[in-house]
């Protein structure tokens, strides 16, 4: 059974409206079991970048102190279940990697998103921390807010990637990519997981993955995404064979309450994938 957390983080964004991601943290949780769902708060402020090259950074080690504690007092009074953090900006991974205290030799990451966040202070344009999140999330102790223990780049796997900023070649060549047309296969998530040897698996899905024919409230749509059922299916497959160490889903940025309606039906079938 599945613990939520939701996170209406929007400091790792580089959108002009970045509160909006609030806004789509907040209508995702009113279709949440209220007994199973904690809402945390998220500083107004922006924050500083405190000269590290990240954007808001100050206001982004707040809502990760905040977190890390919430996941540890949540899984302690139900460590059968398993935690699902709903964003916000995907910039919330790796603090939910961290709290979680993976093996980092038998964890996968499944990074769904159109963006492979592998940036640096040094090469992102912007200094959004979304465009840092998977290579926060590597064994990087450079990296501002990493996650510790971090996953090898041999056990990431990019789903649906198909833009970049400033990508970092040489970290990518490391990882496995699955493209949006492999998803046709509902095994072969599975099967790439499985060729890491990783028992156990962590989740990330931001919603830009999604083509923007199912999906409308996201920032920077990405044309030729995936479909929810495809992936929804998908991760199911996964789970069938490998055990789910914890997941989030993030990047919901409806323009309007009647957006946030009419998405939520592809944004609740993944959920139930992971949940």
């Amino acid at each position: 059974m599945a613990q939520f957390v939701v996170v209406p983080q929007w400091q790792g964004s580089s959108a002009p409206r970045a509160m909006l991601l609030a806004d789509g943290a907040s209508a995702i949780a009113g279709d949440l079991p209220r007994a199973r769902t904690q809402v945390l708060d998220v500083p107004l402020e922006a924050g500083d970048a405190l000269d590290s090259g990240v954007q808001r950074l100050s206001s982004l080690q707040r809502v990760r102190d905040v977190l890390i504690d919430s996941l540890h007092e949540t899984l302690q009074r139900h460590p059968e279940d398993h935690a699902v953090v709903i964003g916000g900006d995907s910039g919330i991974s790796p603090a939910v990697l961290s709290a979680l205290a993976v093996d980092p030799d038998d964890t996968a990451l499944l990074w769904c998103s159109a963006q492979p966040g592998l940036c640096s202070p040094t090469t992102s344009v912007s200094g959004a921390f979304t465009d840092m999140a998977v290579r926060a999330m590597l064994a990087d102790e450079k990296m501002p807010l990493a996650a510790t223990p971090g996953i090898a780049p041999e056990k990431v796997i990019l789903v649906g990637a198909r833009s970049a900023e400033n990508d970092d070649a040489q970290l990518r060549e490391r990882m496995t990519s699955v493209g949006v047309d492999q998803l046709a296969d509902p095994a072969s998530l599975a099967q790439a997981v499985a060729r890491t040897g990783a028992t156990r698996v962590f989740v990330h899905i931001d919603v830009d993955v999604l083509d923007p024919s199912s999906l409308s409230g996201v920032f920077t749509p990405a044309p030729f995404g995936a479909s929810p059922s495809e992936l929804a299916t998908a991760l199911r497959t996964v789970r069938e064979h490998t055990s789910l160490a914890g997941a989030c889903l993030a990047g919901f940025a409806p323009a309007s309450p009647l957006d946030a309606v009419n998405d939520l039906g592809s944004i609740l079938r993944l959920i139930g994938a992971l949940a």
